[in-house]
């Protein structure tokens, strides 16, 4: 029997052809270590999106959107709720504590949120965060600190426990009684939902990311990490879909450097520098109120977030804040006793040691936060975003200067 007998005649109404694969899957990530401003981008592409995903991590993500002079903050539910024409997805990798979502709409409803629950898609398949994971997530970081004299910093919002309940077959898909009544239209099979989605009628699909590559569980700063893969990996396995449905990667950038918590951080600036930055960009943590640790771009970290993610373009936010800059550093490689290395270390202890080598580009000392088209801005800001592109390979699609979505300039 010859092999082509076994298979269906892609021509005769049989099995779909393989280079048909159906709606592409647009994806948003961080590409540093969170806080880069993705609930900005993602807000920007969920207006043109009709289902718009989150695929991994909890209510330790913080998302501030601000629309029409109101500010929204987003922690579980997906930043594109606010679309009232699309709808909202909480893929199977998102692990859920329902007390926090309803508290979470509510506050939203306050400031105009309408009907989201009807917008609203849970998978049945997502793990649930009980109040005692957050006791333990708490408990946890202060025997760390007992312990090693240092803690992870975690949001205590227990969502590393629920990782570990899951991993250990010890969690729990199935709601408590008081959130029973009021989750269950909402949940479903969202596998077959997003199958359905994809391999039907033409649709916008958007997956936004939480947290960032440098916070990967396998890729990030480890241990100094979240409990989650938030690279484009997860986007598969939280949602259920196949790696051939990613179509564009997005990879949020901010124009300077930050991190929340403790760990390993080669561009950090302890001086005047980092105060500025940290002033002017109001580098407060959405979810924990901490203030951000912060420094200069490190171009080390955005290779290797590319590596991993395959970056289709990068957005570039919080411009404006370099404007008072007279002069602005970028880290473009690492330094270990006296020789470049080639790649970024998976070793914290390597990481604290490197050098970082510096190249300096002249500030545009100028304010940009009027500038809406790409040919507004300031020549030597130009310059900085074509250098961030020379070097990384990946180029800029959107810069941000300011917290509006107006504030967001399109480059092509």
């Amino acid at each position: 029997m010859s092999h082509k007998s076994c298979y269906s005649n892609p021509g005769t109404g049989g099995k779909r052809p393989r280079n048909d694969t159906g709606n592409k899957v647009t994806v948003v990530l961080g590409a540093q270590w969170g806080d880069e401003g993705k609930g900005k981008v993602v807000d920007l592409l969920a207006t043109e999106s009709d289902i718009i995903c989150r695929c991994q991590g909890g209510n330790n993500a913080g998302h501030t959107v601000v629309v029409e002079g109101k500010e929204y903050d987003f922690h579980l539910l997906p930043s594109g709720i606010i679309n009232s024409k699309a709808l909202s997805v909480i893929g199977n990798g998102v692990v859920i504590h329902l007390p926090g979502l309803f508290e979470e709409a509510e506050k939203n409803e306050k400031k105009g949120l309408k009907d989201w629950e009807k917008r609203l898609i849970i998978s049945d398949r997502a793990h649930i965060v009980f109040d005692f994971h957050q006791a333990v997530d708490g408990l946890q970081e202060v025997q760390r600190q007992a312990h090693d004299g240092k803690n992870i910093g975690t949001t205590k919002k227990g969502i590393g426990p629920t990782y570990s309940s899951k991993a250990s077959r010890t969690g729990l898909q199935h709601e408590g009684r008081e959130y029973a009544e009021r989750i269950r239209p909402m949940v479903r099979d969202a596998v077959y939902f997003m199958y359905e989605a994809i391999n039907g009628p033409p649709k916008k699909i958007l997956v936004e990311g939480a947290n960032a590559a440098l916070l990967d569980i396998d890729f990030g700063t480890y241990p100094f990490v979240t409990s989650s893969n938030c690279t484009v990996g997860g986007v598969c396995t939280g949602l259920g879909i196949p790696p051939l449905n990613i179509g564009d990667v997005y990879g949020v950038v901010k124009a300077y450097t930050t991190r929340v918590g403790i760990g390993a951080f080669p561009t950090e600036q302890l001086n005047e520098v980092g105060e500025l930055l940290q002033t002017r960009g109001h580098e407060v943590g959405v979810t924990t109120g901490r203030k951000r640790r912060c420094g200069w771009l490190d171009l080390v970290i955005l290779r290797y977030a590319n590596m991993i993610n395959g970056f289709t373009a990068f957005a570039l936010t919080k411009l404006d804040i370099l404007d008072v800059m007279e002069e602005i550093k970028v880290g473009v490689s690492y330094k270990l006793n006296g020789k470049n290395i080639p790649y970024f270390p998976a070793n914290m202890d390597v990481l604290q040691k490197v050098e970082v080598v510096y190249d300096k580009l002249p500030g545009w000392n100028c304010d940009t936060s009027s500038c809406r088209k790409w040919e507004e801005l300031p020549v030597k800001a130009q310059n900085y975003i074509r250098f961030i592109e020379n070097h990384v390979g990946v180029p800029v699609k959107w810069v941000g200067v300011g917290k509006a979505r107006e504030s967001m300039i399109q480059i092509f």
